[in-house]
């Protein structure tokens, strides 16, 4: 394998992870991937590209924890340690925090998880079956 050959086979990768990130199909990048909050498309309104073989499952869901849980529990050390704010009113502040995170990140990971499958041709993804 050259290094033309990895750099062929990175860029497409990363692409497609990006147009999940943005929740957009990792084909065309420009029709949504998802239908509600957490539900992904049939296919894709604008290319037509199959996205129903996906198998997010749990996946989004534990990159969701381990993102948010390794970006607050540091915040909640350092906000302690320095301010030493009242135990309801750290609770109220972190509990919204962690919330808010996880409502963000949980649709934009599971766009991730499919791009992934739709670029590695898993799960009936493969474009030569």
């Amino acid at each position: 394998m050259t290094v033309q050959d990895k750099e062929e086979t990175r860029d497409p990768l990363w692409s497609a992870l990006w147009k999940g990130w943005r929740c957009r199909c990792p084909n065309c990048g420009s029709g949504p991937m998802l239908t509600g909050y957490l539900k992904v498309r049939d296919s894709c309104p604008v290319c037509r590209e199959p996205l129903h073989h996906h198998r997010a499952d749990d996946g989004p869901a534990y990159l969701t924890i381990l993102i948010v849980g390794h970006i607050m529990a540091p915040m909640l050390h350092v906000v302690f340690t320095t301010f030493r704010p009242e135990p309801l009113t750290l609770f109220t502040i972190f509990a919204v925090g962690c919330v808010a995170l996880s409502l963000y990140l949980l649709p934009r990971l599971k766009g991730v998880v499919v791009a992934f499958q739709w670029v590695r041709g898993m799960h009936g993804f493969d474009p030569h079956p």
